[in-house]
């Protein structure tokens, strides 16, 4: 009996340290949308300082 306890100890300390850091809940449908609306917006927005960049150079 006694042995069986440590054991089972043993089992619940390494499953502790084992265990992920952080688990992630999955991604319903709304957050999957607003996460790409975010990337194609600063995608977007990249794209339209990089013009601008370029063609605030040209007219100088």
């Amino acid at each position: 009996m006694l042995r069986d306890q440590s054991s089972d100890r043993a089992k619940r300390e390494a499953n502790k340290v084992f265990k992920p850091d952080k688990t992630q809940k999955p991604m319903n449908d709304y957050a999957k949308e607003q996460r790409s609306f975010h990337e194609n917006r600063e995608r977007l927005k990249a794209e339209r300082l990089a013009r601008e960049a370029k063609s605030g150079s040209r007219s100088e």
